[in-house]
């Protein structure tokens, strides 16, 4: 059954978003878990194999969040907002599409090296989508759940500021150790768009933290 015929069929239950959310965080473990193995390697042609699998996420989850668009507007919501769920699955895809344009930088820049700082910058990223997946298993229930997404919400808030650090650290480092003028570009523009996904991340946290926080007042 395509995706579009099951949520015509539970469009009805306010609950219907729930399958969305679903897929669209296992599109983000699997992307942000292909661009840690990406940034594992110094293999080029493993380089671009796992690039492609990061963008078949990415076209995934644009055609999933087109689809969920149409069956929003054409359904009754009687516990949460329209407007605050379409703000979490718009955040969330814009998470997947800041981990392609990380996976898409690799290629771009083609680093000499990959140093433990942009590692670290990816394992935040999957961290991340991580703790999104387990958040969505406790949308079910948003008022009995509330803590356990809340809990999930710091995590994610936890791993921005760790990333923000590493990242700070990385740039003092490369401008310390690296003499290629080309290569320290290469670094700092990799490494920008790695702290700007884990700024994609939080902004899907945010959205949830607003969403709850309307729903159980």
């Amino acid at each position: 059954m395509g995706l579009l015929k099951l949520f015509r069929r539970i469009g009805a239950r306010n609950e219907h978003y729930l399958p969305v959310f679903a897929q669209q965080t296992t599109y983000l473990v699997q992307a942000s878990a292909a661009l840690c193995e990406m940034l594992d390697t110094m293999e080029v042609s493993r380089w671009k194999s796992l690039e492609k699998e990061v963008k078949i996420c990415e076209v995934q989850g644009d055609a999933l969040l087109t689809e969920f668009h149409e069956q929003l507007y054409e359904s009754i919501l009687k516990t949460v907002r329209r407007s605050d769920i379409q703000s979490v699955a718009m955040h969330i895809d814009e998470f997947l599409d800041n981990i392609n344009d990380s996976a898409k930088s690799v290629l771009l820049y083609m680093p000499q090296r990959i140093d433990s700082q942009i590692r670290d910058l990816a394992m935040y990223i999957n961290a991340s989508a991580d703790a999104l997946k387990k958040m969505m298993s406790y949308f079910g229930d948003l008022k009995k759940n509330y803590s356990q997404i809340s809990v999930q919400c710091d995590r994610i808030t936890e791993l921005e500021h760790a990333a923000d650090d590493t990242f700070a650290e990385y740039i003092g480092f490369i401008f310390t150790n690296e003499s290629n003028a080309i290569e320290v570009m290469k670094y700092k523009n990799i490494a920008e768009t790695l702290e700007a996904t884990t700024d994609a991340a939080k902004r899907v946290s945010d959205s949830v933290r607003k969403m709850i926080m309307r729903y159980i007042d």
